[in-house]
Order: structure tokens, then C-alpha cells, then sequence
């Protein structure tokens, strides 16, 4: 009898399995829609470009996230930040300087070219960014922004450095020294973290890494970029598995999954990159493979509406990721589902979200090949 009953255990579990198997197969078997590949042209950069615009000079309200270390340290945003006091939070309004000269570079025919043009010379001078050096000086705010503004500081003085354009040299002078500071922080800060953060928010390590990294390949900056390839490999290298399930969270605007796999495509060569991919993501590859986008309930909150940022960061992750890689071409077809679903709604909406999507809507349509 304990036989039988051992046997029927064991043929029910079986069964289970199979039927979960069988689940997970068939949802990567069902035929995705082929979607309209969003663009980038003069009409989509006049319509976006207003969202920078529209928060880079507002001060209030304004985020300081700062520690004080007596009385002497209240001061309006403007005081402590002359350049980036707008966009409700320090790392949004680098990300909007970031978003005028990315537009401006390649759309130099947008309607508000010249006020863009003299906001940026304005706000991008030598004495305000030496304000801006110098706040980190202050032992209590020394690990301020670290690293997610740290990132942006670094894509922005990327951009700026492609940018063919006489007001680029001036804007790139004037930044240099905050661009330094960064640099030497990224390489004081890394050998120090013994673990990354795999959080969908801003301190997710990945990310940080990500813009550095192409920060330091596009200047030519052998010891950062050497110091990211041998972290990243210490973080990552023995992943697998990246429970794509569990994302996305609540109030995620980044994938930990994939803003993994983006760096670790950057560092590895290519064919260490697919091994590793397929064994860390290893349903990417089926040709049919879908994931739902994140679904935004209530733009006005702010923590909520993170939900459009995870969007436009999967794209941006997911073009990369399929670059070069003919079995991973499909993942652009995905990106371009989640780009659909949130560009419609950013402009015209709440603050929550404009004053800072619309440099992830950017980034995300310029990942587009």
C-alpha cells in the first residue's frame, strides 16, 4: 500500500511539472504583433524638447537631498545648485541640460534652437559649475547623487563632447571640472563596493556603470574603463537566471535584468557576452519571447509613473542588447512595444513625470538602428 501511494505521489508531481512546463513554453509560442517602430524626427524633437525646457529653470518645487550639517546649510535650490536648481531634483535637471544638447545636436533646426542655445551657455558657465564642484566639498553631501546623477553628469559631458558646435567647446570647458570630480569619484567609490545594487531605482549599480563606461570608451579614459570591465565582471559574471518575473516592481524606472545584461554586453567580448546572456536571460532567445510592458495607474503620483521610465529603459536596454546580434533581433521589436506605450502620454501630462521623461524618451528613441 505504501508503494502505491509513494507511486501516485510521485506520478502527480510529475504531472504538475509538466504542466508548468507546458505553461511556460506556450507563452513564448504565441506569435507577437509587430509594432510600429517609433522615430526620432524634427516633429517628435520640437514636441519633446518643451519638457526640459519647461522644468530646467523652475525651482520649486525641488528635492534637495541634502544632509545638513548646521544651520548655515538652508539655502533655496538656485543657491546651493546655480545650474542644476530646475527639474524638481539635482540628477533631473543634468538629464534635462543633457536632453537641450542631445536635441539640439541633432535637430539643429528646432523652433527654440536659440533660446536653448543661450539657456545652455548661461546655465552651463565657468562660475556656476565651480558652485557646483564645490558642494561636494561639504563632508556631509561628499556621496551626493552617487551614482545615479554621477551618470547623467558623465552622458552629458559625453554629449557635449560630440557635439560639433563652436558653443560645444565653451559648454565642454566649463564642465570639465565638474566632469572630473566624477571621474575621480567613480574610481575612489568602485573598489570600495563589495556588492551592486540590483534595485529598479537610482541607485541600481548597472546603470551607474553603463554611462560611465561609455563615458570613459568615447574620451578614451583606459583607467575608468578598465576599473568598470573588472567590476562588472566581479558583480555579474556568475549570474544566471534574472527572475524576469519579479519586475517589474512598483515603483521601478530601470530593469535590474537588463540594465545588467547592458553592461555586461559592453565589457565581455561577444561571443563570452552570448554564453553568458543565454544562461542569464535564457527565454530572450525564443524568437516569440514577450514580456508585458510596465502599466502606469495614476500619472499625477510620483513614485507611480516610474512606470514609463521602466518602459523607455527596457527599449534602450533591449536595442542594445540585440545590436550586432542577428538571433537577438526580435528584441527590437519588443523594445518598440514598450516605447509605444508610454511616448503618447509624456507631454501635456503631470510635473510627476515631465520633468523627467522626457530625457528617458529620448535615450530610448535615439537606441533605435
Amino acid at each position: 500500500m505504501k508503494n502505491i501511494f509513494t507511486a501516485f505521489v510521485f506520478l502527480l508531481l510529475l504531472n504538475c511539472n509538466n504542466e508548468k512546463s507546458t505553461k511556460a513554453e506556450s507563452s513564448n509560442d504565441v506569435e507577437v504583433t509587430q509594432e510600429e517602430i517609433p522615430n526620432l524626427n524634427l516633429e517628435q524633437a520640437n514636441r519633446l524638447v518643451d519638457l526640459p525646457l519647461a522644468c530646467v529653470g523652475t525651482e520649486f518645487p525641488y528635492r534637495l537631498g541634502q544632509t545638513l550639517g548646521s544651520v548655515d546649510d538652508l539655502k533655496t535650490p538656485r543657491e546651493l545648485h546655480p545650474t542644476f536648481y530646475g527639474c524638481f531634483d539635482w540628477h533631473s535637471a543634468v538629464h534635462g541640460h543633457w536632453s537641450l544638447v542631445s536635441l539640439l545636436r541633432q535637430f539643429p533646426g528646432l523652433k527654440r534652437a536659440d533660446e536653448i542655445e543661450a539657456w545652455l551657455l548661461n546655465s552651463i558657465s565657468k562660475e556656476n559649475i565651480l558652485k557646483e564642484v564645490a558642494y561636494f566639498d561639504d563632508k556631509n553631501n561628499k556621496n551626493f547623487e552617487r551614482t545615479y546623477g554621477w551618470a547623467w553628469v558623465l552622458k552629458l559631458a559625453e554629449e557635449i563632447h560630440i557635439w560639433d558646435n563652436d558653443i560645444a567647446r565653451e559648454l565642454e570647458g566649463n564642465l570639465q571640472p565638474l566632469t572630473d570630480l566624477i571621474v575621480d569619484k567613480y574610481l575612489e567609490f568602485l573598489p570600495k563596493l563589495n556588492y551592486p545594487l540590483r534595485v529598479g531605482e537610482h541607485p541600481n549599480t548597472a546603470f551607474g556603470l553603463t554611462f560611465a563606461f561609455d563615458y570613459a570608451v568615447r574620451l578614451k579614459n583606459e583607467q575608468l574603463k578598465s576599473m568598470i570591465e573588472k567590476r562588472a565582471r566581479d558583480f555579474y559574471k556568475s549570474d544566471d537566471s534574472c527572475p524576469l518575473s519579479w519586475e517589474p516592481s512598483g515603483s521601478d524606472f530601470l530593469s535590474p535584468c537588463f540594465e545588467e545584461a547592458a553592461i555586461m554586453k559592453r565589457v565581455l567580448p561577444i561571443d563570452e557576452f552570448k554564453t553568458w546572456f543565454e544562461a542569464f536571460i535564457p527565454e530572450a532567445k525564443n524568437k516569440n519571447f514577450d514580456i508585458v510592458v510596465g502599466e502606469v495607474s495614476d500619472r499625477t503620483d510620483g513614485k507611480l509613473v516610474h512606470l514609463d521610465g521602466v518602459n523607455f529603459s527596457r527599449a534602450w536596454s533591449l536595442n542594445y542588447i540585440a545590436k550586432d546580434l542577428p538571433e537577438y533581433s526580435h528584441l527590437k521589436n519588443l523594445a518598440n512595444k514598450h516605447i509605444n506605450y508610454s511616448l503618447p502620454s509624456i507631454v501635456g501630462d503631470s510635473y510627476e513625470g515631465g520633468h523627467w521623461l522626457g530625457s528617458f524618451a529620448i535615450y530610448a528613441l535615439n537606441s533605435i538602428e
